[in-house]
């Protein structure tokens, strides 16, 4: 059967407009402006998106965490509406650095973690970094490649890296921003809260009154070419505090049998399959990911 085609597919009720305020602006590695927000009301859980989205996209998920906990999310450095390091430097071991930065700003001792693909990598970083950072650990399909040395400089030519070049940065509006991802996989899966939340707050408005991603293709290729220059893997036991990894049955990327090579080099881990969810597991169903996290936070 062939795709939908966006410009034809019939309008969806889509939710309104939201468009998150930051709750405060940090100064990350470099000094770098970081844009932290607070989603929901009780103990907070620092949180970290998968690389080209946004802290705004963990919103649905915070939702379902209330009244329990609440998310302290950040952009990224080059995503949303933190700074561009003008040196280009986007080393997941520098958004490690942005992480502990946030957390001292912000006066969280030993919160609980959650961090989605490159997110989820970054935190294990920050905790190796600096030990007793985390009380808990929940990752969904953290990005560790089980290398035996990182690959210095990373690699550019990676499947991910050459999607994001090509990936298209600017629409005519909102409502064919939000047709055209949700007419095709991966975002036709996702949660239609969770995908207005990304539009919404992943694109900033252009002059002519249309939409541009905030984080730029090429930056967004960098990082995914980086995912293989980190030493997660080889740190992975160093990591004292519980680690809850988590993926979809479907996913294609970090699947039940990477997370189980990952806990085997963990001190103390456990790893979740959920059912019918995919690498974008986080924004398909916010429920059921929360509700690994409520679990956690009650252990």
């Amino acid at each position: 059967m062939p795709a939908p085609d966006p410009t034809t597919a019939v309008p969806r009720p889509w939710p309104e407009p939201w468009v998150a305020e930051p709750w405060v602006s940090v100064e990350g590695a470099g000094g770098l402006p970081l844009a932290v927000y607070r989603f929901g009301d009780g103990p907070p859980v620092l949180a970290l998106h998968a690389t080209g989205l946004c802290a705004a996209c963990l919103e649905p998920m915070a939702q379902q965490l209330q009244p329990t906990a609440s998310l302290v999310a950040f952009d990224a450095r080059a995503h949303g509406r933190s700074g561009r390091p003008a040196d280009g430097d986007l080393r997941w071991e520098r958004a490690a650095e942005d992480t502990l930065a946030v957390l001292r700003a912000c006066g969280l001792e030993a919160p609980a973690g959650f961090g989605h693909s490159f997110g989820g990598a970054v935190l294990l970083l920050a905790e190796a970094a600096r030990p007793g950072t985390f009380r808990h650990l929940v990752l969904f399909e953290p990005v560790v490649p089980a290398l035996a040395e990182p690959v210095p400089g990373g690699v550019p030519d990676n499947r991910l890296s050459l999607g994001a070049r090509r990936r298209r940065r600017q629409f005519g509006s909102r409502e064919e921003a939000l047709a055209n991802f949700g007419a095709k996989p991966p975002f036709s899966g996702v949660d239609p809260l969770a995908l207005a939340r990304y539009v919404d707050n992943g694109f900033e408005v252009t002059p002519s009154g249309g939409l541009a991603l905030r984080c730029r293709p090429e930056d967004e290729a960098e990082v995914y070419a980086l995912g293989f220059a980190h030493r997660a893997w080889q740190l992975l036991p160093a990591i004292r505090c519980p680690v809850t990894l988590v993926c979809g049955e479907h996913t294609d990327a970090f699947g039940p049998a990477a997370l189980e090579a990952m806990a085997a080099r963990l001190p103390e881990a456990e790893v979740v399959v959920l059912p019918g969810l995919g690498h974008f597991g986080p924004l398909e169903d916010p429920r059921a990911v929360a509700g690994v996290l409520l679990r956690a936070l009650g252990s």
